[in-house]
């Protein structure tokens, strides 16, 4: 630990000065940190010229004093210790030390107080060491003074993060509530029949909603960074149909301003690849939105490259180059800061936050990537990122257009969950339209209530309400009532709410707020029109799974539906558990053998979706987070290592279950 004098308040100093003996502290390394002004007079130096030297600098003996500071460090106590010191390069004089070593509040020494007097002076020893023990006593004080300040500094800063992250999350509500009705209300107007002014104002409102929303998604995204809540999947996706998905986005505005769109895409890259497609669809939003946005004619390039491949996964090269206005070279190392443009002129002109290219930044490199930019002024620029994803075997094929929302299905009724009037007339409004009943819920109490009475397809459940919130609601449903009708949480509250806990519950999905017509209309079609499972033929292992054998500790059921009966993307999940499974075990049982708290967090919070996935029993994915809480707090129970052996032994059981599983799927596919 070290001190400077800076640390020590008016009222240690003045007892210092007051001795008229000579006072020196040291640190546990023998570093000078403190003195009074009878050291300067007697050594004729000033204060700049010893503080931070090394005591034995000024004695002629070092080795005697070096052997006599350890032997103080280690007694805690010293007197009438006769040294040598060196004055100056001539004059040497004999000095009688008397020490005291100082701790911190965990009694860890933390260096020593010394007082010096030579032979001929007559004050008292037992003066001497009093007022070594007084400061000694001080400078401990002081000590812990300055950790409680910083500990009190700590709390306070972190209060003032969680309070900037629940502004946030409460901000991230409110704004979108309104937002949810005005840009909703907006889209069933534009389709009634207008006159060529009034589609052209509504229009208007629906661009200025959209550009509101991106900017709160921009914040929102940061504050996720900030507080660390930013997460990323890894799911098999199609590279190719995602980067045409996001060039698609942006054509009416591309044909808007005659530019020029080209796109290169490497065909060597694998088609299928295991990764993020959502943040990879933002970051290369983000990036193509501001080509077009600072482009006024010529021509845009987006490509994809690969860059470098292994048995294992793929590096690649995501660049997009524009010939816009470009930027100063001065510039070129802040333009990824939050809050930064290139200059004041381009917000007036152009307008925008500077948060766009920030969040592609961490988006990037909290996938472990890097993000780079070339640019000339009036010649263009080139952003491009690095990024690596996992390869895989599943195949995905391209899927076919979602139908149109004038294609009506018929017997379908929906139990909307929501609290707030607005919001329940435009969602009567938006299911009206698919032509599917509804009833309406103000709480998740009523909500249950009208479960009871009613026959229902789906439930569209907000998560914030009065009485019984949505995970409360869905708790009930799913552990009391037994029910397994398909949930599916509305959200307008996307800095806070935790999917995972929405998993937890018993969800099935969730869909954020504004609400996206299309995309309710085809979730509640996948959830309500789910295709067959495995023919008993196929699969008779698995499909008698569905019945679970209190024998068993796996149950594939829930792996089927979520793969849609998709037998090598089964094999693949299998692979992945059987593989992973052990490692993380094995990780869990050392780390806790050292004490090493963050391997351990890790290890378990990475185990936690398995069990969900392979249908293992809840209880053990508690156990799994009461690992993870406990680790978190970086202190053992005495109830962690039977913790970690039940893991042990029921991930022992599912993979021997798994490996048979493995062995009749694959054989009734061949």
């Amino acid at each position: 630990m070290e001190t400077t004098t800076t640390q020590i308040s008016p009222y240690a100093r003045s007892i210092m000065e007051a001795s008229s003996d000579s006072l020196i502290a040291l640190d546990f390394h023998g570093k000078i940190i403190d003195l009074n002004e009878s050291v300067l007079k007697f050594m004729c130096l000033k204060r700049t010229e010893l503080i931070g030297r090394n005591y034995l600098d000024y004695f002629v003996q070092p080795q005697k004093a070096t052997v006599l500071f350890q032997k103080l460090l280690l007694d805690g106590i010293s007197s009438n210790l006769l040294l040598l010191v060196r004055r100056n390069e001539t004059e040497q004089t004999k000095v009688i030390f008397n020490g005291l070593v100082y701790k911190d509040d965990q009694g860890i020494t933390i260096g020593a107080i010394f007082s010096a007097r030579t032979e001929s002076s007559e004050k008292s020893k037992t003066t001497e060491l009093k007022e070594a023990v007084v400061f000694a006593e001080l400078a401990t004080k002081l000590a812990e003074e300055a950790k409680s300040t910083a500990e009190k500094a700590t709390q306070k800063a972190e209060k003032g993060v969680k309070a900037k992250q629940q502004f946030l999350s409460t901000m991230s509500h409110e704004i979108r509530t309104p937002m949810n009705s005005i840009i909703g209300f907006t889209k069933v107007l534009l389709k009634t029949e207008l006159s060529a002014k009034q589609k052209e104002y509504l229009s208007a409102i629906k661009l200025s909603g959209d550009a509101l929303i991106v900017l709160i998604n921009d914040i929102l995204d940061l504050a996720k960074v900030d507080s660390g809540k930013m997460t990323f999947e890894q799911t098999p996706f199609r590279l190719d149909l995602t980067v045409s998905a996001i060039i698609h986005l942006l054509d009416s505005k591309i044909q808007e301003k005659n530019l020029e769109l080209i796109k290169e895409f490497d065909s060597t890259i694998p088609k299928v690849v295991i990764g993020d497609p959502v943040r990879l669809h933002q970051i290369i939003l983000n990036l193509l939105s501001n080509a077009v946005k600072f482009t006024s004619e010529g021509k845009i390039t987006v490509s994809v490259h690969l860059v470098s491949e292994d048995d294992d996964k793929i590096e690649i090269e995501f660049a997009v180059s524009d010939i816009g206005i470009g930027i100063a070279e001065n510039k070129i190392n802040t333009i990824f800061d939050d809050f930064q443009q290139a200059t004041t002129e381009t917000s007036r002109l152009y307008g925008g936050t500077g948060l766009g290219l920030a969040i592609v930044r961490h988006l990037v490199e909290l996938q472990g990537g890097t993000v780079s930019v070339s640019s000339k002024i009036d010649e263009g620029s080139v952003f491009s990122f690095m990024l690596s994803y996992r390869k895989t075997l599943v195949e995905i094929e391209q899927e076919p257009e979602p139908p149109e929302l004038t294609t009506k299905v018929n017997n379908i009724k929906v139990l909307v969950v929501e609290d707030i009037p607005l919001n329940q007339l435009l969602m009567r409004t938006i299911l009206d339209e698919f032509g599917f009943e509804m009833d309406i819920s103000e709480n998740g109490k009523i909500a249950i209530e009208k479960l009871k009475a009613n026959t229902y397809d789906i439930i569209l459940m907000d998560l914030q309400m009065p009485e019984m919130n949505g995970f409360e609601a869905t708790d009930y449903i799913r552990n009391t009532m037994k029910s397994d009708i398909p949930i599916i949480a509305l959200t307008a509250d996307v800095t806070t709410v935790d999917l995972e806990k929405c998993k937890y519950v018993g969800m099935n999905d969730y869909i954020s707020k504004p609400i996206d017509e299309r995309l309710l209309y085809n979730k509640i079609l996948e959830f309500v029109h789910r295709p067959e499972p495995f023919s008993l033929k196929v699969f008779p292992e698995i499909i008698g799974n569905k019945v679970i054998n209190k024998n068993k500790y796996i149950d594939l059921e829930n792996l089927i539906n979520r793969t849609k009966s998709n037998p090598k993307l089964i094999l693949e999940i299998i692979t992945l558990y059987l593989n992973q499974t052990p490692n993380l075990i094995k990780l869990m049982k050392q780390s806790l053998g050292k004490k090493d708290w963050l391997p351990l967090y890790a290890a378990a919070h990475k185990i936690i979706p398995s069990f969900s996935i392979m249908g293992i029993s809840t209880d053990f994915e508690k156990i799994a987070k009461r690992i993870q809480e406990y680790a978190s707090s970086q202190k053992e129970t005495d109830d962690m290592p039977e913790l970690v052996y039940q893991l042990e032994n029921v991930c022992s059981k599912a993979c021997e279950e798994l490996e048979i599983e493995y062995n009749s799927i694959k054989n009734s596919c061949a």
